[in-house]
C-alpha cells in the first residue's frame, strides 16, 4: 500500500508566513505529496519536499511559478491519479466570490465543480483538486473525487493578519468585508492511501 498526503492551497508566503508546524506532523511517513495548486512559492515545494517528494500543479495564484503543469496525471500502483487546481473562467469565479464574500462565508461555492471534474476526466481513478478551500470526498462512483481543503483560511483571525501587510486598495476593501465572515472551514489536509483494493481518502484537521 503507498500512503499519499494531498494538500491544497497553502498560499504560502503570499497570505501565510510559513506553513504550520501541524501539517509536517500529520503528513511524516507519507511517500509523496501531491499539492493541487495554489502553491505560491518555490520554497513552499522546497518545505515539503522534506517530507517527501512533491507532485504540484499550478493554480490561479501560482504565477510565480510558471513551470508547473496545469494538469498532472500519474499512476501509483495500477491507479491513475489526475492532479488539476479546479478554477475556472473569471466569468464563473468572480460572482461567486463576490456571493461568497457578501453572505459572510455562508454561500458555497463551486457546486459543480466535481461533476465538471469527473466529466474532464473519465477514465482517471482517482482526480484531486483544490481551489474551494472546502474538503471533499465522493467515492460513489468512479473516478473517485478528492479535496483535501485548505491549509489557508479565511477567518477573522487570518483576515486581520492580512490587512497588517501592504495590500492594494481593491484587495482591502474585500478585507474590510471577509473580516467579519462567520462561516469558515478548519484548515485540513488529506491521505490518500493506494492499495490492491483501491483508493482510500481521508481529511485530516490541521
Amino acid at each position: 500500500m503507498t500512503r499519499i498526503g494531498v494538500i491544497a492551497d497553502t498560499h504560502c508566503p503570499e497570505f501565510s508566513a510559513r506553513l504550520p508546524q501541524r501539517l509536517f506532523e500529520v503528513l511524516a511517513g507519507v511517500e509523496l505529496i501531491l499539492h493541487a495548486g495554489d502553491v505560491n512559492r518555490e520554497e513552499t515545494l522546497a518545505d515539503l519536499s522534506r517530507i517527501a517528494p512533491v507532485q504540484a500543479v499550478r493554480g490561479d495564484h501560482d504565477a510565480q511559478l510558471p513551470s508547473l503543469p496545469a494538469v498532472r496525471e500519474l499512476t501509483v500502483d495500477g491507479r491513475r491519479i489526475v492532479v488539476v487546481h479546479g478554477n475556472r473562467s473569471r466569468w464563473l469565479e468572480e460572482p461567486q466570490t463576490l456571493l461568497w464574500t457578501l453572505t459572510l462565508g455562508h454561500y458555497k461555492p463551486h457546486k459543480r465543480l466535481p461533476a465538471v471534474l469527473r466529466a474532464r476526466f473519465p477514465d482517471a481513478d482517482v482526480v484531486v483538486f483544490g481551489h474551494t478551500h472546502r474538503a471533499f470526498i465522493d467515492a460513489a462512483r468512479k473516478p473517485l473525487v478528492f479535496n483535501p481543503g485548505g491549509v489557508h483560511q479565511w477567518n477573522r483571525l487570518t483576515t486581520a493578519e492580512r490587512l497588517r501587510q501592504r495590500v492594494g486598495w481593491f484587495e482591502w476593501c474585500w478585507l474590510q468585508v471577509a473580516r467579519h465572515i462567520r462561516s469558515s472551514p478548519p484548515p485540513t489536509v488529506g491521505i490518500l492511501e493506494i492499495g490492491p483494493a483501491g483508493a482510500e481518502p481521508r481529511i485530516l484537521p490541521l
